[in-house]
């Protein structure tokens, strides 16, 4: 259908996982892809290479989102290789669960500034660029556990959380220049991470989603194809939840 054709997209985080299937799911519909990843690893140039054969641009930038200056020059460099950015996918993020009696003061506050630091860096960096353009979709991913709440995990919940007012705000600063800000929020995506849970674990989740299963990173995907593309051009402030029914 080629939903993005002649658009830019810049996906944080997008080496692995959710992040690597929103890359693949938007080259498919025609958008060059911009991606973010914390270090250059093998992971991170085979990711780059799997988008450059579906026939688009691509290019991979290290950087630190959780770092304002390192995302400001990531912005400038997306726009001087691209010359526009279109979509912005913050997904970087990371877990240090732990119950909040045992947290440290580092993992608490390694978790706010890579989840949730990192959107604020990365969107208020883009605006201008958007504002010039007069278009622009951003796409921040939260978690059912930012409504929800999870024992043993109030960094990541907190983290999630506050994207979602974020994104309420920014839609409420920015929608008279024709720019869209939406939080997406998974429940349970199977991914390499879940991957390595006991399946007895798995199979307690499924028993408490409806539909009985996990989610993968292409359902999120697909949902945030939805979001950058014009089918949603009179959605914004809102958050979908892709969790299966988990969180209703």
């Amino acid at each position: 259908m080629n939903l993005l054709k002649g658009k830019t997209s810049l996906i944080t985080g997008a080496s692995r996982g959710i992040g690597k299937a929103i890359a693949l799911r938007f080259a498919l519909e025609g958008s060059d892809i911009a991606i973010t990843n914390i270090v250059d690893d093998e992971e991170f140039r085979t990711t780059i290479r799997e988008i450059e054969t579906l026939g688009v641009k691509a290019k991979g930038y290290v950087s630190n989102a959780a770092n304002y200056e390192d995302s400001q020059r990531v912005i400038n460099d997306v726009v001087k290789d691209f010359t526009r950015i279109d979509i912005l996918i913050n997904n970087a993020g990371i877990t240090r669960d732990t119950l909040l009696m045992r947290m440290t003061e580092d993992q608490w506050d390694s978790v706010i500034a890579v989840n949730l630091k990192s959107v604020f860096n990365l969107t208020k960096a883009v605006l201008m660029t958007m504002i010039k353009q007069k278009s622009g979709s951003i796409i921040n991913m939260s978690s059912v556990v930012g409504v929800s709440g999870n024992a043993g995990q109030s960094n990541y919940s907190a983290s999630k959380a506050g994207i979602i007012g974020f994104t309420k705000s920014i839609a409420k600063e920015v929608g008279s220049r024709n720019i869209r800000c939406n939080a997406i929020a998974p429940g349970f995506i199977l991914t390499e991470m879940t991957e390595k849970l006991p399946e007895d674990v798995k199979k307690e989740w499924a028993e408490k989603i409806p539909l009985k299963r996990g989610g993968t990173p292409e359902d999120v995907a697909n949902t945030a194809l939805f979001l950058a593309s014009d089918l949603s051009s009179y959605v914004t402030g809102q958050t979908i939840h892709v969790c299966g029914g988990m969180l209703t």
